[in-house]
């Protein structure tokens, strides 16, 4: 089981495929873990190199008892050292839900290291204070949940359901506070910035996350949106086959 040493954080992931074309960093979402992206392998490993990983908490990594040991900022640093270790200086990358705004994040850091984004059920965060603070209660009130409850106060979403995470909530919780919550509307306000390729796809069922598509598709230039039709927050699990289709063609065209 190929484990990255992060400062002493292990850091779970595989590779599948191989080939000539841009590799793919698969970045799961809250609650979830890279077994998500199984549906989807077959056609996105073709011709090229594709990384999934766990985040810290989350299925195999490590989850670290210190909450500091989270955050945005690691968990970009951790997708970089995920990139350096397979010796890839550039990757798509393909993230959904807290995957997708993680991705956006990697962009504003490295954006040399981004040659196209593949933005799945999520958004860029939140322009408005109140709106944003919101949301943190509801992050904060979720990790409260799980120290009180245990791995029955888990997401019950399809890709949730999909992942075991082999050290229990407990770093799910510290993930709520430091990785869901988010502290200002950077992302948000520097989507007009990106000049790579852009898929965003989404479900038609995932109505939390319709509006932030069409955002992200009006905001980046030369955007490309396509909703699933019967998909919820985990389309590429939902609806696969048109998953694969449409990512695959994405990937053919860079």
């Amino acid at each position: 089981m190929p484990v990255l040493d992060r400062d002493g954080v292990g850091i779970h992931h595989e590779r599948h495929g191989a080939g000539e074309g841009t590799p793919i960093l698969l970045t799961h979402g809250y609650g979830a873990s890279g077994a998500m992206w199984e549906p989807n392998l077959a056609a996105l490993a073709d011709g090229r190199l594709a990384i999934t990983w766990d985040m810290r908490g989350h299925g195999s990594s490590d989850a670290p008892d210190e909450e500091s040991l989270y955050g945005h900022d690691l968990c970009v640093e951790d997708m970089a050292a995920l990139l350096d270790a397979a010796g890839a200086r550039e990757a798509v990358l393909s993230g959904m839900s807290l995957g997708g705004y993680l991705s956006l994040r990697f962009r504003l850091r490295s954006p040399e290291r981004v040659r196209a984004l593949i933005l799945v059920d999520t958004g860029p965060g939140f322009r408005n204070a109140a709106a944003r603070e919101r949301w943190n209660e509801w992050a904060r009130g979720r990790a409260d949940e799980l120290d009180a409850q245990g791995e029955s106060a888990l997401p019950k979403g399809r890709e949730q359901r999909h992942a075991r995470h082999i050290h229990g909530a407990r770093g799910i919780a510290h993930a709520a506070r430091r990785m869901l919550v988010q502290d200002d509307s950077t992302v948000f306000q520097t989507l007009g910035e990106i000049d790579v390729p852009t898929l965003i796809v989404v479900g038609s069922e995932d109505t939390q996350f319709l509006a932030a598509a069409e955002v992200m598709e009006q905001r980046i230039p030369g955007a490309r949106r396509i909703v699933l039709e019967g998909a919820g927050h985990a389309a590429n699990m939902d609806a696969p086959d048109q998953f694969n289709a449409a990512v695959s063609d994405f990937l053919e065209g860079l």
